[in-house]
């Protein structure tokens, strides 16, 4: 974990979040700044900075972030109506935050 960045403070339990799944790999909660009627974000609990600092070694978690993805939606009821899962990469992609994590964006 990084000491000053947002995710790491939440996984910690320093900044508060709406949870609506945590284990030992993942967290999934509710972005304070939603896009769409349904904006939650997958995050892993160890701190990779973004996609570019993935390793051969994480290929798991990106496969587990994706499934956990899936099934919170088909759990949630919007797996059937649709949503999208996507993955900002540096300043320039958008990310601001910089802990790897997956939007998972939907409920229109």
């Amino acid at each position: 974990m990084e000491k000053d960045c947002v995710f790491c403070e939440i996984i910690r339990g320093v900044r508060p979040a709406d949870f609506l799944y945590q284990d030992d790999s993942l967290v999934i909660f509710k972005d304070i700044h939603p896009h769409a009627p349904i904006h939650w974000l997958v995050v892993p609990r160890r701190h990779i900075r973004s996609i570019n600092d993935l390793s051969d070694q994480d290929g798991d978690i990106i496969s587990q972030m994706i499934l956990k993805a899936k099934e919170v939606a088909k759990d949630h009821a919007i797996a059937e109506s649709g949503y999208k899962l996507l993955f900002n990469v540096e300043r320039g992609g958008g990310q601001f935050i910089f802990h790897l994590h997956l939007h998972l964006l939907g409920g229109w």
